[in-house]
């Protein structure tokens, strides 16, 4: 039988296939653009970028970048024009620092890996429980920055308005610990002290830390931004000396001086935590659950023995009655216990601010003229520091009672050892700084006469954050009365301070609208 022909352009059966091509890798040169996108690594193409049309990326997608072991996420903005060259891609300041490109280097794209853990987030906004690997996997993923902005809300989301119970809460706090460094000093005493924030002017703590530093305790503080208050502690701190140090650094500090107050992100302890701040700063969402985590597994994983919580309780303070107050600390008493943590939580008035200066650098002046003894001296604030510094030596065993630990307190500000020892720490983080003041002030002053009698906190916040605290850290208010104080027509109440003349209208316009920051009784 005869074989039959093949056509001429068919392989006879026992030839080589032909071989198949190799998909194109998507590669560019990166470009750094000098977008400053906050925390959020984002990353610039052209509308005609071949990277697009061959990945099929658009506006908001998650690109995985990589150059050889180096690699990050982030976020997609599409642009036009001719400032980016569609054979580019451009880098915001976070994601260029992150992944350091060096001269000559091409950096490779691709859509990431799904992010398995997403299905516990959405466990969670349906109502579900999660246990401990549940947090371990989320918390993992958002250390890693594997989730968009609008993944993070949702999470958050989830978990705020009392939706995380007790177990759910501990789980939480340990899973952030685990995203980060954990500091052992070898020492069976380690103290801390934090305030959960809501009353304007409450910078306690760089006078707490000099105070009991100087007694001998070893406190090496690690503080926060702001998260909704017009500064937190670290924005504070800033305008005295360096926050932003190496865990070397600190490492150095703490063991020169006995304490430390710097910037809890910095160092790496609880990087997952410092990602959630960002969205909840956004949202303006700082619940119970998520609060007690925050602030414990920072202390856990700074090792911290003894702590010290500060809950100013006010109807315009974040505590609004003793009920909420009560609730919030019987939950930091119980993670605090599944951790090994001895905590005390101390109840203060919140019901109006303290101290006459809101925003960073107003807040630096006071601490300031606390801890020189100045004459005008914000005494509030000073008794404020005394008590809370010296239940923080009760509570660590320094001192036998609450009247001898008063007495080890205010001796160590009137003879000047906390001064002292508060520039010592400020050298030992880089060099003390002294703060600046806004070129724009413009007094607000009482259309009528009286006695105040009520300063309302939120409002009081607000108006500073509008003046541009804390990003511009010279904005804020100056506080000029206090409750009970006897005021006349034209007397002023308080100053706004901001650094350029939009940010002080804009503040303005707001006080203008809510007149009742500051009310009066009746006229005597």
């Amino acid at each position: 039988m005869t074989a039959p022909i093949l056509p001429a352009t068919c392989p006879l059966p026992d030839a080589t296939p032909p071989e198949i091509p190799r998909p194109v890798l998507s590669c560019a040169q990166l470009r750094r653009v000098g977008i400053d996108t906050g925390d959020e690594h984002v990353i610039y193409l052209h509308e005609d970028s071949p990277i697009c049309r061959a990945e099929g990326f658009g506006a908001h997608s998650r690109v995985q970048i990589s150059i050889g072991e180096r690699q990050l996420l982030a976020r997609l903005n599409m642009v036009s024009g001719s400032w980016l060259a569609p054979e580019e891609a451009g880098l915001s300041e976070p994601a260029w620092s992150a992944l350091a490109p060096r001269i000559g280097e091409t950096a490779m794209f691709a859509h990431p890996s799904s992010v398995e853990s997403l299905s516990r987030v959405r466990a969670k906004i349906h109502g579900q429980p999660l246990n401990s690997a549940d947090f371990q996997a989320i918390m993992q993923d958002v250390a890693q920055r594997r989730y968009s902005a609008l993944e993070l809300a949702a999470f958050v989301t989830a978990c705020a308005n009392g939706h995380l119970t007790a177990r759910e809460i501990s789980s939480l706090t340990g899973a952030m610990v685990a995203t980060g460094a954990r500091l052992d000093w070898h020492r069976a005493v380690v103290v801390d002290k934090h305030c959960i924030g809501g009353l304007p002017g409450n910078r306690t703590t760089p006078i707490v830390v000099a105070i009991v530093t100087a007694l001998g305790l070893i406190m090496p503080k690690t503080s926060s931004r702001a998260i909704t208050s017009p500064a937190g502690t670290a924005d504070t701190m800033e305008m005295l000396a360096p926050v932003d140090i190496s865990l070397r650094r600190m490492r150095e500090t703490v063991e020169r001086t006995g304490g430390c107050l710097i910037w809890g992100g910095s160092i790496g302890l609880s990087p997952a935590d410092d990602v959630m701040i960002r969205i909840e700063r956004a949202l303006d969402i700082d619940s119970e659950g998520q609060l007690v985590a925050s602030v414990l597994s920072k202390k856990i994983a700074a090792g911290s023995s003894h702590v010290l919580i500060d809950l100013p309780v006010g109807p315009t303070a974040k505590m609004r009655d003793m009920i909420e107050a009560r609730s919030l600390a019987a939950c930091l008493q119980h993670v605090a216990q599944d951790f090994g943590m001895y905590l005390r939580c101390v109840f203060t008035d919140g019901s109006q601010p303290i101290g006459r200066g809101v925003g960073p650098a107003l807040e630096a002046h006071d601490v300031l003229a606390v801890l020189r003894g100045a004459p005008d001296a914000p005494t509030d604030l000073r008794e404020r520091a005394i008590a809370l510094a010296a239940a923080l030596l009760e509570l660590a065993g320094a001192a036998a009672g609450e009247v001898l630990a008063l007495r080890m307190a205010t001796e160590a500000l009137d003879t000047g050892a906390a001064w002292q020892q508060f520039q010592a720490i400020c050298e030992a983080q880089g060099g003390r700084r002294i703060p600046g003041r806004a070129a724009q002030q413009y007094p607000i002053r009482s259309a009528l006469g009286g006695r105040v009698h009520a300063i309302d906190n939120r409002q009081l916040s607000r108006a500073a954050k509008l003046a541009g605290a804390p990003m511009s850290p010279l904005a804020g208010l100056e506080l000029h009365v206090r409750v009970g104080d006897r005021i006349e027509t034209g007397q002023p109440m308080f100053t706004v301070h901001a650094q350029t003349r939009g940010e002080l209208a804009y503040a303005m316009e707001y006080v203008r609208r809510h007149p009742c920051i500051v009310t009066l009784a009746e006229a005597p």
